[in-house]
């Protein structure tokens, strides 16, 4: 599995391509803004998209989507909850088109020779979600290096957070983690490390 991480738009979410290096298919997560960009990259590398993987439904991670479905008539997967129910648009929902498919907590996806595990993790939205695949955590806004997503956003709440980041902390393995922002880490280093997720380990409310 390679993973090409692509910073996009003003809040420099990052975009990954993650790609079966025997087929050239590849997943896209997240893509945030700057369609071209991430256009480019799979036209350089002669890659072929098979779907769209959306960590939550914030503008940050969304903006570009719309660009890529009509570009390869790929499917979207994300948290129904994380979608607006009408089609106007929403900073913190996405406005659901095309092909939309919704995740279930525990589901397995395969694509293009890669297999992907998603794992419900509310808490900096409703319908967030983490999708763990080959020793790798792709986060988005839950966990991040040194600190976890905010909780004062619209659909965001502590007491979920909590529960979510104990579930990260109880997955087997010293995961590679790639967050919604900033750089990678890894799931050792965040357990001796990170305030939220030890505190969240102990079961324990955050003061």
């Amino acid at each position: 599995m390679h993973i090409k991480t692509i910073p996009v738009g003003q809040l420099q979410t990052n975009c990954y391509v993650v790609t079966d290096p025997d087929t050239k298919a590849c997943i896209i997560i997240d893509p945030g803004d700057e369609s071209p960009v991430i256009q480019r990259y799979l036209e350089d590398f002669g890659l072929t998209p098979q779907a769209i993987f959306i960590t939550h439904g914030h503008y940050d991670h969304t903006m570009a989507t719309d660009d890529l479905v009509r570009a390869w008539g790929i499917p979207v997967y994300i948290g129904a909850a994380d979608v607006s129910t009408d089609s106007r648009p929403h900073p913190y929902r996405y406005a659901a088109s095309g092909d939309t498919r919704y995740w279930e907590d525990g589901e397995e996806a395969t694509i293009g020779g890669l297999t992907f595990r998603i794992i419900a993790t509310p808490g900096h939205s409703p319908g967030g979600v983490c999708i763990l695949g080959d020793g790798c955590l792709f986060t988005g806004d839950t966990l991040f290096r040194d600190d976890c997503g905010r909780m004062d956003l619209p659909g965001g709440c502590a007491h979920t957070m909590m529960q979510s980041l104990a579930k990260i902390d109880a997955l087997e393995g010293d995961l590679e983690i790639y967050p919604g922002h900033a750089e990678a880490t890894s799931l050792g280093r965040e357990r001796r490390f990170n305030h939220y997720l030890r505190q969240a380990a102990t079961g324990k409310s955050w003061s």
